[in-house]
């Protein structure tokens, strides 16, 4: 009878430093080709192609994940379910399935897992390889391209505490702690990316400050340096 086990393994994940899933470098098993899926809702598909890394054939699940600010299942993927040979490449297509047209960009995301055989004291077992979590940005047709949406936050400090909105229709993924300048203040955003029309607060206390230090993540997940946004006092 087969049983499952887990092997729970962290790659050096690294998306630009930040507490963001993606591929890793040194990542083993299944490795999608980018760090970052965009759907284009004028083309209303896109594929990636995910290889297998290991030396032994495993079926790749992929499976798609709704972030807690929405729920609302607009992507499906044709085949959750492959075999991939030892070093072989899968190509997967999603198609966006929207009742509606996209007012904004749309955040969701993607995980890839393989599954190897094992054999334990002569009975037969399944375990679990690394998986690879990387964002899904889901672009609406009319939208032009935006390569520096974190250009469009706004920040605030109002009654010690610091504020960031983001009034653009795109989704803006940044790393998680920022600095007040110029005394270099860290605080921390709730998480690392902040939606279209979304008002977060960041925690801790700060009396005065001229900029906020940030470091973004440009569309394709690649990491774009800091950038010093100003901060307007309220």
């Amino acid at each position: 009878m087969f049983s499952l086990k887990k092997q729970v393994a962290l790659g050096a994940f690294i998306a630009i430093g930040m507490a963001v899933s993606g591929t890793s470098a040194f990542a083993v098993g299944m490795v999608p080709e980018v760090p970052v899926l965009l759907v284009d809702e004028a083309i209303g598909e896109a594929t990636i192609n995910v290889r297998n890394t290991d030396d032994q054939p495993a079926l790749l699940y992929t499976v798609i994940e709704d972030i807690p600010q929405d729920s609302e299942h607009l992507l499906v993927v044709t085949q959750p379910v492959a075999r991939v040979e030892a070093g072989a490449t899968q190509q997967l297509r999603f198609i966006l399935q929207s009742a509606k047209p996209l007012e904004t960009e749309r955040l969701k995301r993607v995980i890839f897992e393989g599954i190897l055989p094992a054999e334990t004291g002569g009975q037969a077992q399944v375990k679990l390889g690394v998986r690879q979590n990387i964002p899904v940005i889901l672009r609406p047709a009319h939208l032009p391209v935006e390569r520096e949406p974190w250009k469009r936050l706004n920040w605030s400090l109002q009654g010690g505490k610091v504020q960031v909105k983001n009034a653009s229709p795109y989704v803006v993924r940044l790393a998680k702690s920022v600095s007040i300048m110029p005394l270099g203040i860290p605080l921390d955003l709730p998480r690392t990316y902040v939606l279209p029309g979304e008002e977060l607060v960041l925690t801790g206390v700060v009396v005065v400050g001229a900029t906020v230090r940030l470091s973004p993540a440009s569309t394709y997940g690649f990491a774009v340096g800091s950038y010093d946004a100003p901060l307007v006092a309220r």
